[in-house]
């Protein structure tokens, strides 16, 4: 460990002279910004439907996830008390042991395991529902849903609030497809180490179906995107947005104060994810809670003082959505600005949750899909929702509303302070809506942004480094390699600048939806399996309550 520790240091000390140079963060941003630019575009290929031309990427996120939800019966409201009793521990019993073993019936819901990898799946899995839940979930409530949503109102104005929803709502089904399929085909080391995630259900899945060699080709480019966004959305968007965020509240000045806040932050990351999954989930099951009750209760002040402006400010989100908006092309472009922002604050069909999720304490698959479909609901349609309205309130604030309406219609944005005609954006938006009703609040906004930013780049370097060990093997050498590029994107995206940065990022979480929607559409079959193997166990268990056959007061 204190070797480990060590060489983070011995890896600090070149990037500190370096930051003493003179417009370091320009330096790095130039060098960045061409490679973001270009891979930005080609994930972004867009295809000309009814004169629209709309990004593919986005179209297929649509789609799949609108068909997971009609097929699975919308499970983010059907399944929704199931997920909740789930993480509240009400079926661990079951989990743990199987309900065939529990009431000695061998004929019901026999389990179909795998061959070659879980041969007693009760004896295996690292973290509990919450802890797999929290862990998840810090990945994706985070800077997405502070500067995310800040972004997507700068480009769409309030309307793209409206379509982020949607997507959240939708990205249920699909998180619930693909956390199922995670646990299902995953692998457990001779130690007991969990490895589970797209690249494992997309080459063990499509063998079982008979396409083998298309899996594995399949589970390689995930694998390698996946690493990329580890390094991008998952990392360097979020040190970026803390480094705005703490330069701005301290007044820093000049061109190294992104490097050197960087440099410190990848030494924090860095003490905490070489202890891997568990020490990750210990975490994060602390963070999270703290800093998603901190946010909530801040924006729920803010939205209580606007109580009378509620109604306007979702009048704003609702005719916004619906009418075309000055350099958007109109309803299509606000939906496109809000699905794509959603898809990266939530990454429901990127599959990068699953590689969490497969971690899980479980005997049934679908036990933690249900959970994972909370993701998006606290995520995108909770989160993202409120910090909406507190930046709509703050532009709307001692404004006619009509004139707000006129000039957000005319212009696409609502971003512009209206006193002094400044154009704010991203996290420094967010921070100036939140001190407006709560003076001085950007310094707690600024702990909240920090632990945002901490909770997801921990998360993240876990998803990155399981790709990168389906990728190079299992060994510590391909361990630490991995961990120091981490870091070193760490420094990256608090030197670069917010445009480079988001180009990078989102083009990253996209491109995972390519190979992991494949996946899905392929393999959803198994996932109704497992639900029904799963809701029938929990039916069994209530019936055997029912009889009399175990005491109500342990199990209930």
């Amino acid at each position: 460990m204190k070797k480990k520790f060590l060489s983070l240091l011995l890896l600090a000390i070149p990037m500190l002279s370096f930051a003493q140079e003179k417009g370091l963060d320009e330096q790095v941003n130039d060098a960045f910004m061409p490679f973001a630019t270009w891979w930005e575009n080609l994930v972004l290929t867009t295809v000309p439907i009814a004169g629209y031309n709309i990004p593919f990427v986005v179209l297929l996120l649509v789609s799949g996830a609108t068909f997971f939800t009609i097929y699975f019966k919308f499970p983010g409201f059907t399944k929704f008390k199931t997920a909740i009793n789930t993480v509240r521990g009400k079926y661990v019993d079951i989990e743990k042991h199987g309900v065939d073993k529990l009431y000695n019936n061998d004929e019901a819901l026999a389990v179909e395991d795998i061959a070659d990898t879980i041969r007693d799946e009760s004896a295996h899995g690292e973290v509990s529902h919450f802890q797999a839940l929290a862990t998840a979930v810090s990945g994706t409530v985070g800077l997405g849903n502070i500067a995310g949503v800040a972004v997507a109102i700068g480009l769409g104005g309030p309307g793209a609030t409206f379509w982020m929803v949607v997507c959240g709502l939708l990205g249920m089904s699909t998180k619930f497809v693909e956390c199922t399929l995670g646990v299902k085909y995953r692998d457990v080391g001779e130690d007991g180490t969990i490895y589970g995630g797209p690249m494992y259900y997309l080459s063990k899945g499509f063998k079982e179906i008979g396409f083998g060699a298309a899996g594995k080709v399949l589970g390689v480019i995930f694998a390698i995107l996946c690493v990329g966004a580890s390094f991008g959305g998952g990392n360097a968007f979020q040190s970026n947005q803390a480094a705005v965020q703490i330069s701005s509240l301290f007044n820093l000045q000049g061109g190294s104060n992104g490097v050197i806040i960087g440099v410190i932050l990848a030494i924090l990351v860095g003490i905490v994810i070489i202890g891997g999954i568990k020490r990750i989930a210990k975490i994060t099951e602390k963070i999270v809670p703290f800093m998603a009750g901190l946010y909530i209760v801040a924006s729920l002040i803010i939205i209580l003082a606007n109580f009378s402006d509620i109604g306007f400010a979702f009048q704003l989100i609702k005719d916004g959505a619906f009418s075309p908006m000055a350099g958007l092309g109109g309803l299509v472009g606000v939906l496109i600005v809000g699905f794509q922002r959603a898809a990266f604050s939530n990454e429901a069909g990127a599959g990068s949750a699953a590689i969490a999720h497969s971690a899980v304490r479980t005997k049934y698959p679908a036990s933690e899909g249900v959970v994972a479909l909370l993701e998006p609901f606290i995520d995108t349609v909770v989160i993202c929702t409120m910090t909406a309205l507190v930046i709509i309130f703050f532009n709307i604030n001692g404004t006619d509303a009509q004139s707000v309406f006129n000039y957000t219609a005319a212009h696409g944005s609502s971003v512009i302070l209206n006193s002094t005609g400044e154009t704010i954006n991203g996290v420094d938006l967010t921070s100036m809506a939140f001190d407006s009703v709560i003076p001085h609040f950007s310094y707690v906004l600024t702990v909240a942004i920090v632990l945002f930013a901490f909770s997801t780049m921990i998360s993240w370097s876990y998803y990155g480094l399981q790709s990168w060990k389906y990728l190079f093997g299992k060994g510590k050498a391909a361990d630490i390699t991995y961990k120091i590029l981490f870091l070193i994107f760490v420094v990256i995206g608090a030197a670069a600048t917010l445009d480079a940065v988001i180009k990078f990022s989102d083009a990253m979480i996209l491109a995972l939806v390519f190979p992991n929607m494949i996946g899905l559409l392929f393999l959803f079959p198994k996932v109704r399996q497992e639900m029904k193997r799963y809701l029938g166990a929990i039916t069994m268990k209530k019936e055997a309550i029912q009889d009399g056959a175990i005491d109500v007061t342990k199990h209930m």
